[in-house]
């Protein structure tokens, strides 16, 4: 697992993989892949995710405060 995939999954909580993906704008398969490592979102996903989650892109994919 990669530390992003880590903190992706500590991120959505009790939400499910569904319920965020659909408020993202991804499929819940991507989301999955992304929570185990398999797959790393283009730019605009990640920008999607963290503004999600209210973090920074640099916290959530490299490991930046």
């Amino acid at each position: 697992m990669n530390s992003f995939s880590n903190k992706l999954v500590e991120l959505r909580g009790s939400k499910t993989q569904e319920e965020v993906a659909k408020a993202v704008g991804i499929s819940t398969s991507a989301l999955g892949m992304y929570e185990i490592g398999q797959r790393v979102p283009r730019d605009e996903v990640k920008i999607a995710l963290s503004r999600y989650f209210k973090v920074s892109v640099g916290y959530l994919f490299f490991n930046q405060e």
